[in-house]
């Protein structure tokens, strides 16, 4: 900023700034937990909305660290039904998904807040989330434009967006896939999207605001024909007519293990009980599926 006049300087100075009125509402999906224990558990710092699946029906609201948390339980079951709920009572400037097993860092509003106030044409931001390895799908190394080449790895929790821009753009969660529904998961897949689909602009940012709590899946029994039928069912709903070759893709991208500079290839984890040609054929079952469903 040395060569800058005073205004430029001034004009620098502003943009840096978050403003004071900007709020964040973090939208958490929660199964079986004590609400009045989760905001503690989650140290949340901001406003949010919970949406508990549990075996009633009910609500209450309690202040933690001076936020209001509003805490929904229902009876019902789907983590889309779950995001939906607490999406539509958003109503702050910025939203952010989690789930319970979340646990955010000091400041993460800030960094939210600051990372919204530098991209001011965005609608939707993905931070980073230390998680355990073997459930890693993507780590943001530098900030970029997500675009439709790039937007299937990111998490629900991943996400944080302007209320105003998804209740404007009328996009939600699908009730067919995620934990308690039909297919096992790939709503964030679709939620993202819709987002794209409608015109929203989303940005990776390199921020790490949090850490998952490790835990086993509610939804991942294994690479068993479940698995491979309800990729198919998704990657129709994804790709459309190219189901067949991001199927492909997906099995030998992620079924084997690579030498250096492939002059050695594995079966992987995925691939170590079913041959490539068994669960490709398992996958386009699923494609038919999913396109029986129309």
């Amino acid at each position: 900023m040395r060569n800058m006049t005073a205004a430029q300087k001034e004009t620098a100075a502003k943009d840096t700034r978050v403003r004071e009125d900007m709020e964040l509402q973090v939208l958490v999906a929660a199964v079986n937990e004590e609400v009045n224990n989760l905001a503690e558990k989650m140290h949340l710092e901001t406003e949010a909305v919970i949406v508990n699946q549990c075996d009633h029906f009910g609500y209450q609201e309690y202040l933690h660290a001076g936020k209001r948390i509003q805490c929904f339980n229902t009876a019902e079951r789907g983590v889309g039904r779950s995001r939906n709920q607490a999406l539509m009572r958003a109503d702050k400037e910025l939203c952010l998904f989690s789930d319970e097993d979340i646990a955010f860092y000091p400041g993460y509003g800030e960094v939210i807040k600051k990372a919204f106030e530098k991209n001011q044409d965005a609608d939707i931001i993905t931070f980073n989330f230390k998680v355990d390895p073997s459930r890693r799908t993507y780590y943001n190394q530098a900030e970029r434009r997500i675009r439709w080449y790039n937007y299937g790895r990111y998490p629900t929790y991943a996400v944080a967006a302007r209320t105003k821009a998804l209740h404007k753009a009328n996009v939600s969660f699908s009730l067919l896939f995620g934990g308690g529904a039909k297919y096992s998961n790939g709503e964030d897949s679709l939620f993202l999207h819709d987002c794209l689909k409608k015109g929203l602009h989303l940005y990776a940012a390199v921020d790490e605001i949090g850490r998952e709590v490790y835990r086993e899946s509610t939804w991942f029994k294994g690479y068993n024909k479940k698995f491979f039928v309800d990729r198919g069912v998704l990657y129709y709903h994804l790709y459309g007519r190219l189901a067949k070759a991001f199927s492909l893709r997906f099995l030998l991208t992620h079924g084997f293990i690579y030498g250096f500079a492939h002059r050695f290839i594995q079966r992987g984890e995925m691939l170590k009980e079913m041959s490539l040609r068994e669960a490709y054929k398992l996958m386009k079952q699923g494609i038919r599926e999913g396109k029986n469903r129309h």
